[in-house]
């Protein structure tokens, strides 16, 4: 990860059962809901509630994700979501990720996601910064 980070969040979740293979280890694409968990708690910590774009017109699809994976989780494990806002001059939003497992602190494995501004109606991309997330930019200090 080579972004600057500018504001971070932890959430904490337990592994379930439903999560892993039969060999009890979590499938490989659950990190990315995990991701998504992620980024739903640095919303609550940092007021960025994703109906907010929503409701501004704005839809904010992930357009680049990147997982590298260190290490597995297994069912009942409790996972570490450390999430990372990246600054970035660009419209888009770019989150780093690294998720350890608590009990030994070892990192399982570390992400990147990027997602972009688009009208909710018509899917045109945004090249500009929508208004209100300019604004949340600014009081969150990281521009």
């Amino acid at each position: 990860m080579t972004h600057v980070h500018t504001i971070s969040a932890v959430a904490r979740l337990e592994v379930k059962f439903n999560e892993c293979d039969p060999m009890g280890i979590v499938w490989h694409g659950n990190y990315l809901k995990y991701f998504e968990e992620g980024r739903e708690e640095f919303g609550k910590v940092y007021g960025l509630d994703f109906m907010e774009f929503f409701n501004n017109g704005v839809a904010v699809p992930i357009v680049h994700v990147a997982c590298d994976y260190k290490k597995s989780l297994t069912y009942r494990d409790i996972a570490l979501v450390e999430i990372y806002y990246c600054k970035t001059p660009a419209a888009k939003i770019i989150f780093d990720y690294i998720i350890r497992k608590e009990s030994t602190n070892e990192v399982v494995c570390k992400g990147t996601t990027t997602q972009v501004f688009v009208n909710r109606h018509t899917m045109e991309l945004s090249l500009v910064v929508p208004a209100f997330f300019a604004k949340w930019l600014k009081t969150k200090g990281t521009k």
